[in-house]
């Protein structure tokens, strides 16, 4: 296997591990969609792991496909890790996002 297969499988097994672990409160409901992001999706997202999803206009359902299914590195998050209202705050959130400022 090599270094980036690796470094993908990792990815995926991190972000599985933080879903599994990021509910909000002890009833396992999200709080808001700005919350699933933080805790699931910026986890890769947001620390250059995986690629920048705000800014790019994506399209709900695009994004709701690719966190049901995984797509590459990406791993399928089940309905029991993001139900279907969490996932469709979530990809309205990320459609309709700019895109980050850019570091200096």
């Amino acid at each position: 296997m090599n270094s980036l297969n690796l470094i993908r499988l990792l990815a995926a097994v991190a972000a599985l591990v933080a879903a599994g672990q990021a509910s909000a409160d002890s009833t396992g409901k999200w709080q808001s969609s700005q919350e699933v992001y933080n805790k699931v999706c910026g986890y890769c997202h947001e620390a250059n792991v995986g690629p920048v999803i705000t800014g790019r206009n994506l399209m709900p359902e695009y994004i709701s496909a690719i966190v049901r299914n995984g797509n590459r590195a990406m791993p399928a998050f089940r309905e029991s890790e993001i139900n279907d209202a969490a996932l469709a705050g979530v990809a309205k959130l990320v459609s309709t996002s700019p895109a980050a400022a850019a570091k200096k």
